[in-house]
């Protein structure tokens, strides 16, 4: 069994005024060759955008992104022709494939949003652009494991291209939820608040862990707990 503890404070930290961030990964002008990502994740930072501001238009390309909105709206504009607004409880999807523009933006004159934006690399390059975007009401993710992206898109999770399961998880205090991990593949967990005990060690709000060699992997929630849990090749 191996477990590695990424703690919350431990992240790469910038704060650029209208941006708060933290990066469990080396990302823009925080860079750790020790944290470049984990298997095929490559970004996770957790971001607080201020009223009224955002990420003007920018390109990416061969990445699979996931944005987790934790609190507030966020507007998304992209190239492909879509316009949206994310709010809590939803998800967005965003293969950049061959490449995408796209714009961030909170448009709330007087609240934050906070969200954790997710990097993945994909299982193959140029691929078509694409976007999806999907509710996941608390209801759903409550005391169980809700799948919110998945190759094979099961049980109404959004289509992802990689080798991949990425749950979210609303844990009551008490409560416990269990992975089984198949030989060979690894989880990364990312706590969005509360306290959970993994396998003897106690993570809190923004830390992350990487699991490899378990067979059986269980969360249980010291406290009212949200998190979201990567099963990955």
């Amino acid at each position: 069994m191996s477990i590695y503890v990424r703690p919350a404070a431990a992240r790469g930290h910038a704060n650029h005024g209208w941006l708060d961030t933290w990066h469990s990964f080396s990302f823009a002008n925080y860079y750790d060759p020790r944290f470049m990502g984990y298997r095929a994740l490559r970004v996770i930072n957790e971001d607080i955008i201020g009223p009224g501001t955002g990420f003007p238009t920018h390109g990416h390309a061969d990445m699979e992104i996931i944005t987790y909105l934790i609190s507030g709206v966020l507007e998304h504009k992209d190239s492909t022709g879509e316009h949206e607004q994310i709010k809590r409880g939803e998800v967005q999807r965003m293969t950049a494939g061959r490449g995408i523009r796209h714009s961030e933006a909170n448009p709330s004159a007087s609240e934050e949003v906070k969200l954790l934006q997710i990097w993945m690399l994909p299982e193959a390059e140029g691929l078509e652009p694409g976007y999806e975007q999907k509710a996941f009401p608390e209801e759903v993710k409550r005391n169980r494991l809700c799948p919110i992206a998945a190759r094979d898109g099961r049980d109404g999770a959004l289509h992802i291209h990689q080798d991949l399961v990425l749950y979210a998880s609303c844990l009551d205090h008490g409560k416990a939820v269990t992975l089984p991990l198949a030989a060979g593949r690894g989880a990364w967990l990312q706590m969005v608040s509360g306290q959970v005990s993994l396998e003897g060690q106690i993570l809190s709000a923004g830390d992350g862990a990487a699991v490899q060699d378990v067979a059986e992997l269980v969360i249980e929630a010291q406290q009212d707990s949200e998190f979201l849990l990567f099963d990955m090749a």
